[in-house]
């Protein structure tokens, strides 16, 4: 008997098991992949630390947040500045005035303000009514469509025009020489990938990897006083009012025998006839030096039964599923459902932290 059984050994389930473990209970975490770490992993791949979900990129502006990540590995001082590249030619992100001078010339904030304010004058007043009028409300058309339209109709599989404007409440615009992604005080990626993170979190705590909760339902809820479940919250409840939806990711990689690939770590590929929307390479988010590097691109897809869910499509139909799933959910005073997937929203991983550590308040 356990007094937590934890389902998923993401950063949301691996930080409950370290502090449960440090109030001294008995936990076990299962894992229904062949690893721990969920998205946030890393893995060694001849030198080169490789994010096999995608980027990840660590920033808050929490010291508390920034201070409790640090326990476990030593951060460096990566900077998130990704470029676009559209039709062969790079723009800077996120929109600076170094963007605003590839495209337009406009060397002063001054000008840069006047082309946006002109090109916004095309909605004449009234209130966007899709994605697109959205975007262009915000920084004008030429952006809109070197820039957002195309990555973003890869990105949700719709055209821009059958997208809600919520989906783009705001596009970062900084009228100042800064290429930093991030606003955030501390930004950083561990030296060493994230997986120690995870192994560090879950020392001296069972770990059970290749197991699905819903094979031996049953069985694995008679092990543990009380459940904290990371999974996607449809599925607990064996999708009683209906499936909700998500986009998904596909990754290739590759090997190239040079040192450098494409000089940065993240190019994003804003046209809609490219068919990923970015490529990573991975050594440059923590550098090594090696004869070789490793790129991957990201493929977006729909999402099927058997794929990963990565992002929430967070329109009207699909929230008010996820609140009748979170009425039951409210209703089961054994589980506790917590993290991106249980509760149907995209997290950052400082976020993801800040929700463990506030709900574990609860459970004291």
């Amino acid at each position: 008997m356990y007094d937590y059984l934890i389902v998923g050994s993401g950063l949301y389930g691996s930080t409950c098991a370290h502090e449960l473990k440090k109030r001294g209970k008995r936990v076990l975490v299962i894992e229904k992949r062949d690893h721990i770490g969920g998205n946030i992993y890393t893995e060694n791949v001849d030198g080169i630390q490789v994010h096999r979900y995608g980027a990840h990129i660590f920033h808050t502006n929490s010291r508390e947040i920034w201070d409790y990540i640090n326990q476990f590995a030593d951060f460096n001082r990566y900077t998130n500045s990704p470029v676009a590249n559209y039709q062969g030619k790079i723009y800077n992100l996120p929109f600076n005035m170094n963007t605003f001078y590839q495209l337009w010339g406009s060397r002063t904030p001054a000008e840069a303000q006047a082309k946006i304010a002109a090109q916004r004058q095309e909605l004449d007043g009234r209130e966007p009514g899709n994605l697109e009028e959205q975007a262009i409300s915000l920084v004008g058309r030429d952006i809109y469509e070197k820039l957002v339209k195309g990555y973003t109709e890869k990105q949700w599989g719709r055209s821009a025009t059958e997208l809600p404007a919520f989906i783009i409440k705001r596009l970062p615009v900084r009228f100042t020489y800064d290429n930093n992604y991030f606003n955030d005080q501390f930004q950083g990626i561990p030296i060493g990938g994230y997986t120690q993170i995870i192994e560090k979190m879950l020392t001296g705590i069972e770990v059970r990897c290749n197991t699905d909760f819903f094979t031996k339902q049953a069985e694995y809820r008679s092990l543990a006083k009380h459940i904290i479940y990371t999974g996607p919250i449809d599925q607990y409840f064996s999708y009683q009012f209906g499936k909700l939806e998500y986009r998904s990711l596909r990754f290739e990689s590759e090997r190239h025998e040079i040192p450098n690939v494409q000089g940065n770590a993240v190019v994003n590929y804003t046209a809609r006839d490219v068919p990923y929307t970015r490529i990573i390479e991975h050594k440059h988010f923590d550098p090594v030096d090696t004869p070789h590097s490793i790129i991957t691109r990201e493929y977006p897809a729909e999402w099927q039964e058997g794929m990963e869910p990565y992002y929430p499509i967070n329109n009207e139909l699909n929230d008010s599923l996820y609140r009748r799933y979170r009425a039951l959910a409210k209703a089961d005073t054994k589980v506790i459902f917590g993290g991106r997937l249980a509760e149907y929203r995209y997290y950052d991983m400082h976020q993801i932290i800040g929700s463990a550590l506030k709900d574990l308040q609860s459970m004291s």
